[in-house]
């Protein structure tokens, strides 16, 4: 035999009034919250109003007077210098942070020091030209891979110091030219005496191996030559095919790798002019963001709830205080 509990309908309609009843005493502080917000203007509005236009015009001044611009300088580091470059660019940013103006302007050559703000440098993520080519950057990523995030992967500081191109940034807090302060920091990058002597023997190398390859692919040329010679020379109606023959296939071969060698020489020599290679530079682009450029709008709405706040605290201290009173007497 089986007993059922009724349902308690008066319990629910209970609760129903009860959630009801707290919703309308939600929407009633609100109101009153709003209402008395209105009544704080209106009886505030002459303190508000200077607020504002104080606010708007400290603001205005600061987004005239307190810009900040960014500068990229896009570089190829040559001859293994790749640590070499990050360590002097830390060490600039450190004597910019320290405000060593004497160290700016005698060791890097920055007339204006006083205009850096910072100076920072970041790999450019090229993966593509990382493992082209190369066995073993292509085996290495696919190890590390395999033990963790591909994306982590490629922005780690091991991967990533090995791309060929990095951004140095460069940030100021007024309007330069090249000369102000670009041209002294990539002439001070490349005053290493230790890679200028790699660079020269480096230069000596690849000038040599080319020297060796348009030799060598002389000497082709005469062997193909005197072979279409000996083709020509010999009498026949008949079309004779020479693929057959694999030596002459071979030193065809030879030819191709070499003269495509030689090409890589000749992009190789325009970027071993320098140690550290400047490929392009922009300057002068103003800094965006929350506030920069937008104070004008930022500072008196910040002005307003300092006022609001502090009249808080005001009537907060004078409650306390008479509660503390009322208590005493």
């Amino acid at each position: 035999m089986s007993t059922k509990v009724p349902q308690d309908n008066t319990d629910q309609e209970i609760d129903l009034a009860d959630v009801s009843k707290k919703i309308n005493e939600f929407f009633e502080s609100t109101k009153r919250s709003i209402f008395n917000g209105i009544q704080f203007f209106i009886k505030n509005w002459k303190i508000a109003a200077i607020l504002i236009i104080v606010g708007f015009g400290i603001g205005l001044f600061l987004d005239k007077t307190h810009k900040k611009y960014d500068h990229q300088i896009i570089v190829t580091p040559n001859f293994g210098s790749i640590e070499y470059l990050y360590s002097k660019i830390d060490l600039i940013n450190s004597k910019i942070n320290e405000g060593d103006s004497l160290f700016l302007k005698k060791a890097v050559g920055i007339k204006q020091p006083k205009k850096l703000v910072t100076i920072e440098i970041e790999p450019i993520a090229d993966v593509y030209n990382f493992i082209n080519n190369k066995p073993e950057n292509f085996e290495l990523i696919k190890l590390m891979a395999d033990n963790g995030d591909i994306k982590k992967i490629i922005s780690d500081d091991i991967t990533s110091k090995n791309y060929r191109f990095h951004s140095i940034l460069i940030r100021t807090d007024d309007l330069i030219d090249n000369k102000e302060i670009i041209e002294p920091v990539l002439k001070y990058l490349n005053e290493a005496e230790y890679y200028k002597k790699i660079q020269e023997a480096q230069l000596a190398n690849v000038k040599a191996k080319m020297a060796q390859n348009e030799a060598t692919i002389d000497q082709i040329n005469g062997v193909l030559n005197e072979f279409s010679a000996n083709a020509n020379s010999q009498k026949s109606d008949k079309l004779v095919y020479y693929n057959e023959n694999n030596q002459l296939n071979e030193v065809i071969k030879t030819k191709g790798d070499l003269v495509n060698e030689q090409g890589s020489h000749r992009l190789e020599l325009i970027g071993y002019d320098k140690i550290i290679k400047d490929i392009s530079t922009t300057i002068n682009i103003e800094k965006k963001g929350i506030l920069y450029g937008h104070k004008k709008l930022v500072f008196p709405f910040l002005f307003i709830l300092i006022y609001i706040f502090l009249q808080f605290f005001r009537n907060f201290y004078r409650k306390q205080k008479s509660l503390i009173v009322e208590k005493t007497v």
